[in-house]
């Protein structure tokens, strides 16, 4: 692990959560200690006197609105390999910033993390770079790595394995059914790259032999539709393989409309899957806001700008402005506050069985950021951008709510605008079961 950090205590006072209630938190080292709508001035005298050792530092959030760190449970930090993208320490600034306080990062690196040891190899890079916490997908491999896959799930190192089942690099496309089977069979929850009708033949693999099915960046109201019907059905979707839906903000946000508006557009604004139409935008939105989808994960896949505009090449940055989106849709009435917070902090921590996160509660990890639900600015003009590879595709979005405050295991890493001077590393998350 990281270096430990030196114990400590907050007084978060003033702040409102997603239901609009009043709401205050201490926190003693990296937990929650208490939380109440008001912490009386007595109680937080006592706790000093209990807690001498330590300096009580306190932030009055005024009326801004508390929720636990953002879980990004899918993005490429690009790290080993083509860390000249990004790296572990520019893509968890990215993220702090932006009130991430945990990312999970996939498997199609360089080395792929198809083995133990590539396996072991990244955690150790993670582990003297991130400053905020970090979590792991093992990597299915054409190869045949069942062998490795149970290796890892024995050792509970991870708990979850990422196949492709339309397109990668290298190794990672798996396409002989034989092996997906085995993959099936021997992991726990399986996070898939399909698309239209490989999402028939997911489906069908986790009911037949799976212990569960995340179906990633959902694109369009044709495949959704796959998934909310197998959600549904009994047959596809209980205890024994649960099966979940997730979308990205891009998916949400921009369409092949936007895409084709500019040149400049029609390179940068490529990923896989593809952008759809501004029909599926709403029929993604309608879904959310009945309680279809599951999470909001990034892809956050970042290359160049000169890459990007050299050539066709897919994935575009998103951690930096996930949050942000979301909290403007909010804005304009397109979503509730506690929907925001069940599909990017709650859902996440509980479909990858995370340890005590992704919730304001006693006991808990101290993640918590602070938002500015007025503040009003625009992407790439008011702030600077900390991903390595230096662009949005949201640059010049004028847009209504901001992360102003990042905590992480109860220390202060980012506020209002700025990182801490004395940053610590983030931890790998614990799961359990």
């Amino acid at each position: 692990m990281g270096r430990r950090e030196k114990r400590k205590m907050l007084f978060l006072k003033n702040g409102v959560d997603v239901f609009g209630k009043k709401i205050e938190i201490l926190t003693l080292d990296d937990k929650i200690f208490k939380i109440g709508e008001k912490i009386s001035e007595n109680e937080v005298e006592e706790f000093e006197k209990k807690n001498s050792d330590k300096k009580l530092e306190v932030i009055d959030l005024n009326g801004k609105l508390l929720m636990p760190g953002v879980i990004d449970v899918h993005t490429h930090m690009r790290e080993p390999g083509v860390d000249y993208k990004e790296d572990f320490s520019t893509g968890s600034r990215a993220c702090a910033k932006a009130g991430i306080t945990t990312f999970y990062d996939m498997p199609n690196t360089i080395p792929t993390t198809t083995t133990l040891k590539a396996l072991e190899e990244k955690k150790e890079l993670a582990d003297k770079k991130s400053i905020v916490n970090y979590g792991f997908h093992f990597g299915g491999s054409k190869n045949d790595n069942v062998k490795e896959i149970k290796k890892v799930l024995e050792s509970e190192k991870v708990n979850t394995v990422k196949i492709f089942m339309n397109i990668s690099t290298g190794e990672m496309l798996i396409e002989d059914d034989e092996i997906l089977k085995k993959v099936f069979e021997n992991s726990k929850l399986v996070l898939v790259h399909a698309e239209n009708e490989m999402i028939d033949k997911a489906l069908k693999l986790n009911k037949d032999y799976g212990n569960g099915l995340y179906v990633c960046h959902i694109p369009s109201k044709e495949e959704l539709i796959k998934v909310l019907n197998a959600k549904k059905d009994k047959n596809f979707n209980n205890e024994k393989h649960p099966v979940y839906a997730e979308v990205t903000p891009h998916h949400l946000f921009l369409n092949d409309e936007i895409r084709e508006s500019t040149d400049r557009n029609k390179m940068l604004l490529r990923m896989k899957p593809e952008l759809r139409t501004k029909a599926d935008n709403e029929f993604l939105w309608e879904a959310l806001n009945n309680g279809e989808i599951d999470t909001i994960g990034t892809d956050h896949a970042p290359h160049l700008i000169s890459e990007k505009l050299e050539k066709i090449t897919f994935g575009m940055p998103g951690v930096e402005t996930s949050l942000t989106l979301m909290l403007n849709a909010y804005n304009e009435q397109k979503v509730k506050l506690e929907t925001i917070q069940k599909l990017m902090c709650e859902n996440p921590a509980k479909i990858m069985k995370i340890e005590k996160r992704g919730k304001l509660k006693e006991g808990y990890f101290a993640d918590i950021i602070a938002v500015d639900l007025e503040k009003e600015w625009t992407v790439g003009v008011d702030d600077t951008i900390e991903s390595k590879c230096g662009w949005t595709p949201y640059e010049n979005w004028k847009l209504k709510g901001k992360n102003i405050l990042t905590i992480v295991n109860g220390k202060v890493v980012f506020e209002n605008g700025k990182f801490n001077d004395n940053l610590e590393n983030g931890r790998e998350v614990e799961f359990y079961e």
